[in-house]
């Protein structure tokens, strides 16, 4: 079965993103979060984001997000991309799926966070990026940062870019 076309949303039903409090705090507790991580080529270098939350709070680390529910997973790529960022990206290769475990949580008394990531790196034109309430920061790279989080030092690595 092919992947689905990713510009083309219109087999996606209306749905509403928002998760309310009590079913977010099920999730973090109960499984694992299927997401999507972007590392987004820009014809200056890497961006990176300086996260404004937990997990990985304060640290520079690639855009990404939750896949919604009915959403392809190359769709959330471009979602997020849009949504984070205020750019469109093209999928330049899936670097596969990475298990992403954290300490740290939003939700306090759930012993930590679980993200099953599928890391993509993803090219985008233009990097005057809008940055969203997640991020305290953006700053595209000419090199990345020595010291990054762990998971982002693994796609970088993966990507050939360490």
């Amino acid at each position: 079965m092919a992947d689905a076309d990713p510009s083309d949303r219109s087999h996606l039903v209306e749905r509403e993103a928002y998760i309310d409090d009590e079913t977010w705090r099920t999730i973090v507790q109960s499984m694992p979060i299927p997401s999507v991580d972007l590392v987004v080529n820009c014809p200056e270098g890497i961006l990176l984001g300086k996260r404004a939350n937990e997990p990985a709070k304060g640290e520079w680390f690639v855009p990404g997000g939750r896949i919604q529910k009915g959403e392809p997973i190359q769709g959330a790529v471009h979602r997020i991309a849009e949504e984070e960022l205020g750019i469109e990206v093209t999928i330049e290769r899936s670097l596969g799926v990475y298990d992403h475990f954290y300490e740290a949580s939003d939700v306090p008394e759930s012993g930590g966070k679980q993200y099953i990531a599928h890391a993509y790196v993803v090219s985008a034109a233009n990097c005057d990026v809008v940055s969203d309430d997640q991020h305290r920061d953006v700053q595209v790279f000419e090199s990345p940062p020595k010291l990054l989080h762990p998971h982002i030092e693994a796609y970088l690595k993966d990507a050939g870019l360490r």
